[in-house]
């Protein structure tokens, strides 16, 4: 099959569909405004950078898009993000087209003004049928979509063979808290920070010195609060025990979780679609802790492979770091739980082939 992709090439969840689908036989060409980056893609992938960049890119692109799409003939187009690249797909009309939504297009941006959520709306009525990584995320979209139309739920695992857990000791005088993520408000660092020192204080308060001895803090990512963080661990006297790696490339991420004994993700914002950093937490093993936000407890057995906390507060990211760090066999239930849990729903390899049987039912193209 010929697959053509409307999408960013520098994100790494463009790079991974494309790459995986490649690695099954299929012809791929990747149609973007977004030049490649950091993230390595497959070079028996066609990747064709158009003319104009975002934003006047997706209405200047939109002859030389449907010249070239016109020209290829693939047998499907997949439109990645609703807004932005979604309006050049409904320049383009193609057919068959499969609109994927990713999280901001739908959460974020029709409230910004009624003419985008007039945008968004004609870009999702234009595809042919419509894609959601979450159960959430699919109940958001229908909000905007004509009704009845078929949305789609592919989610987007991670490879269980790459995101395992530890098979090395870890060191028995260490238990290190962790998040992987951007450093930006939306993801919520300081409540973490914050949580991780009222976790300290009352540590102190009941003589708990030997788990304070223990307890380390690794922030992994980059973003414009760096200061505003480093600042606030200072404030806390927590220097000594606190790391910013700054940000890392994702095949490092891996290495990363394996240093980490408990995960955490206090986002604030709804619009986070999918937490696929947190089944790469449940993947390795790892208990986690998560807002309850957006697409977030949809991951998350409460109580059985982590905890859900509501967002924005420290004092309850807190106690359950407390619950943690307190009872390693709590620590290694809920890790093994989450690996289980990770493997029947968000196996990367099983994600791919439901990507693929849409595409499939779409062309009407058979086993």
């Amino acid at each position: 099959m010929h697959i053509c992709f409307l999408a960013p090439a520098n994100s790494i969840h463009t790079v991974r569909w494309v790459n995986s689908l490649v690695n099954r036989n299929h012809k791929l060409t990747l149609l973007t405004m977004h030049p490649p980056e950091e993230h390595e893609i497959d070079s028996r992938i066609d990747i064709i950078l158009l003319p104009f960049r975002a934003p006047l890119g997706y209405y200047l692109n939109s002859v030389k898009a449907k010249k070239i799409i016109s020209e290829l003939k693939p047998d499907i187009l997949n439109t990645h993000y609703a807004s932005g690249y979604g309006t050049l797909s409904r320049f383009i009309n193609y057919k068959p087209t499969l609109l994927s939504v990713w999280g901001s297009d739908v959460y974020d941006f029709p409230y910004e003004s009624t003419s985008k959520q007039k945008i968004l709306v004609k870009n999702l009525r234009a595809a042919d049928r419509l894609a959601s990584t979450s159960h959430v995320m699919k109940k958001q979209t229908e909000k905007f979509s004509p009704k009845g139309m078929k949305i789609e739920v592919t989610p987007f695992g991670v490879d269980m063979n790459r995101f395992k857990p530890s098979s090395k000791e870890k060191a028995n005088n260490q238990i290190t808290i962790g998040m992987i993520k951007a450093l930006e408000s939306k993801y919520g660092p300081e409540y973490l920070i914050k949580g991780v020192h009222l976790l300290i204080e009352r540590l102190k308060k009941e003589y708990k010195y030997k788990i304070v001895d223990q307890i380390k803090l690794l922030i992994v990512g980059k973003g414009s609060q760096l200061k505003e963080l480093q600042d606030l661990v200072t404030e806390y006297q927590m220097d000594e025990i606190v790391t910013f790696t700054g940000a890392v490339p994702h095949t490092e991420v891996p290495a990363y979780l394996h240093k980490i004994d408990i995960y955490c993700a206090p986002s604030t914002l709804d619009s986070e679609s999918f937490g696929v950093a947190i089944v790469e937490a449940s993947a390795s093993g790892l208990p986690v802790i998560v807002s309850n936000v957006g697409g977030l407890p949809e991951v998350v057995k409460d109580k059985e492979t982590g905890f859900v906390v509501e967002p924005k507060n420290a004092e309850e990211i807190s106690e359950k770091l407390y619950d943690l760090v307190n009872d390693e066999a709590l620590r290694e239930r809920l890790g093994k739980q989450g690996r289980i849990f990770s493997e029947s729903l968000y196996d990367w390899e099983e994600n791919v082939s439901i990507m693929e049987s849409i595409y499939k039912d779409m062309t009407s193209i058979k086993e």
